[in-house]
């Protein structure tokens, strides 16, 4: 049985609905991005949303991608740093919960948490502090985190940091595994386009982007970034949305559809594709189950709020599986 370990930001999302974009406009946010905010400006928000009913889960995109592996039954690990807190307690309690091995640093700063503001049309936009997550350096990581595992997945978030990013990397090809990028974000592409080309080349094996992140890192459109992203790496992966997404290995090229759904919130729909593929992908499946098994998990978290499923719906799911071709 494969194993897989994922590294990113050990982060609590705190997720709420509002009813228009006023107040995205007023903390100065981007719209459906995610913007990295100062421990001031974090608390300022916070003191502002105070009132309003609000869901909190354990988050990060790479521990969102873990979380929905281990769901389906594979063994997981997740590498992080967290706080000595309530909000770290949240954190490595759900990561536990599902029997995901944490690899959990702490620090005595504050825990990282992912303030994420949910419109109508279903579109969620971040206000992150880091926290402790952020603390991370290359120097906390070890070789033996990496023994044991079959693929590394990495969040494009922690690409700001690049000494961490090449470290962690290098351990895992050192140790054999496969590696794994979301991209995360268009405006984390942007901010460090050369790298991302750079490190993309020399060292991923799959890619995941929405349409968004692969026109910022390819400067055209969905089929067309495709193409190039495949050049630089094994298997590339393309989102669009209600469109579907488009997945490019070698010579072999698939289009894969969506299920029916009614969409409230999409955070963590990227990440839990990325789960839903790479489950795949660890079983021996070929692109095109591997890729209906990441339309089904994506498909199914966009129903409810938040990036996490409950039991029951994961029941389900395993028995969809069970049953596709």
């Amino acid at each position: 049985m494969k194993k897989i370990i994922g590294l990113g930001n050990a982060l609590v999302d705190t997720l709420l609905t509002i009813e228009n974009e006023l107040m995205i406009e007023k903390f100065g946010l981007q719209k459906g991005g995610m913007v990295l905010v100062d421990q001031e400006k974090y608390e300022e928000i916070a003191k502002e949303i105070a009132p309003f009913e609000k869901k909190m889960a354990s988050g990060g995109s790479a521990a969102n991608t873990i979380h929905g592996v281990a769901n389906l039954g594979l063994p997981t690990a997740f590498i992080g740093k967290i706080g000595k807190d309530r909000v770290g307690k949240i954190f490595k309690n759900d990561v536990e919960s599902v029997n995901i091995k944490p690899v959990l640093i702490e620090s005595d700063t504050p825990s990282g948490e992912a303030l994420a503001f949910i419109t109508p049309d279903a579109e969620r936009t971040f206000a992150t502090y880091l926290g402790a997550a952020v603390e991370m350096t290359e120097d906390d990581l070890q070789a033996e985190f990496f023994q044991g595992y079959d693929i590394f997945h990495i969040e494009g978030y922690l690409v700001y940091n690049h000494p961490l990013m090449l470290k962690a990397v290098q351990l895992a090809k050192a140790a054999g595994m496969e590696i794994s990028l979301d991209m995360a974000s268009y405006n984390v592409v942007e901010d460090n386009f050369d790298f991302l080309h750079s490190f993309v080349r020399d060292y991923i094996d799959i890619v995941f982007a929405n349409e968004e992140e692969a026109k910022a890192f390819t400067r055209k459109e969905p089929e067309e970034a495709l193409e190039e992203i495949a050049q630089m790496c094994k298997i590339a992966v393309v989102k669009v949305g209600k469109n579907g997404s488009y997945i490019k290995k070698g010579n072999k090229k698939v289009k894969i559809g969506v299920i029916d759904a009614k969409s409230i919130d999409t955070t963590g729909a990227g990440d839990l594709y990325a789960a839903g593929f790479l489950y795949g992908l660890m079983n021996g499946y070929n692109l095109e189950k591997s890729g209906k098994i990441a339309a089904l998990l994506s498909g199914k978290v966009v129903e409810l709020i938040g990036p996490k499923m409950e039991d029951a719906t994961w029941v389900e799911i395993r028995k969809q599986i069970a049953a596709m071709d």
